[in-house]
């Protein structure tokens, strides 16, 4: 019954995690004719699929990107550089020989843990191997070592801001243009193309999930099918309905730079509740449905008695 509670927990994790994905290939695939929208919508969503399970299926390459590449210190990072990225920093008596440093560190023998829970084994498979680092401090030294995790996340964050930062640029541009905003600005190859960049950065960071949540390879394929398939049934109508609302585009490309930040962060080592971006996002989202229905019960009215001033100078 585990590996039920196990893919119902891993699939609504995935789906939460795809949702940034719908976004961009969303706003993407509004740059093409109507009629091509659908299709790349679904190769997007499609090449998404095959990338989460060759992650899956080749775990120990997924589990090597977190391992050090190089150390920034070595690259000649000043030490408080370094301590300054650390979102915790220590106060001097929690330092590495303060108050802590008394503490006597709880030794065990080879093979203890192993015989006193099994189900340890995994976790010890998964876990990353930390260096022993420069610094008395592991999140220091989590910061001062780079992995290709890292490399990835903090080009992919940047590339997310900038494209999103762009497509803002358009959009305020198209203002009092309606004649070319209409008109489709991008071809498929490069819709296509940008779709499967990002589809690497989020199927990281979704595979890294995945092999921290479940122990069986075919609960994490499966949970990841069942993410998909949900998002190719909601894909269309999300488009759709941020093609029709321009606010709600910018909003969704202002998330998109959200995460860019929250991915460029987790790159430099960085790390924060994601929990506090998705309650952002939801409540925005909230605050604008508002709006726009303020919006509309405001436009009823006023065309109501412009209709009634035409008639009556009749």
């Amino acid at each position: 019954m585990d590996w039920l509670i196990a893919l119902v927990t891993l699939s609504a994790m995935e789906i939460v995690l795809g949702i940034d994905n719908i976004i961009f290939i969303s706003i993407l695939c509004g740059k093409l004719p109507v009629a091509l929208r659908p299709r790349a919508r679904s190769i997007g969503l499609l090449a998404a699929l095959g990338t989460r399970i060759l992650l899956l299926l080749s775990l120990s390459v997924v589990l090597q990107l977190t391992s050090p590449v190089f150390f920034l210190s070595d690259l000649g990072v000043p030490e408080a550089v370094i301590k300054a990225l650390d979102p915790h920093p220590k106060s001097a008596g929690h330092a590495g020989n303060g108050a802590h440093a008394d503490v006597p560190q709880q030794e065990t023998t080879p093979g203890a843990d192993e015989t006193a829970d099994p189900s340890h084994e995994h976790d010890a498979q998964l876990a990353v191997e930390k260096p022993a680092g420069k610094f008395g401090d592991d999140e220091i030294n989590e910061i001062d070592a780079v992995s290709w995790k890292d490399i990835i996340l903090l080009l992919g964050g940047l590339f997310l801001i900038g494209k999103s930062v762009i497509e803002i640029h358009h959009k305020l541009d198209e203002v009092g243009h309606h004649e070319q905003a209409s008109a489709p600005t991008a071809s498929f190859v490069s819709v296509i193309s940008q779709i499967a960049v990002l589809d690497v950065i989020f199927s990281l960071d979704s595979v890294i999930t995945a092999v921290g949540m479940a122990d069986q390879i075919w609960v994490m394929v499966t949970a990841v099918v069942i993410a998909i398939g949900v998002m190719l049934v909601f894909a269309g109508a999300i488009s759709e309905f941020v093609d029709r609302h321009p606010t709600i585009k910018v909003l969704a490309l202002s998330f998109l730079i959200l995460i860019g930040v929250m991915l460029v962060a987790e790159g430099i080592g960085t790390h924060f509740n994601k929990g506090y971006i998705y309650f952002a996002m939801a409540f925005s989202l909230v605050v604008e449905m508002l709006n726009m229905k303020l919006r509309a019960h405001t436009i009823l009215p006023t065309k109501s008695v412009a209709a009634a001033d035409a008639s009556t100078a009749h």
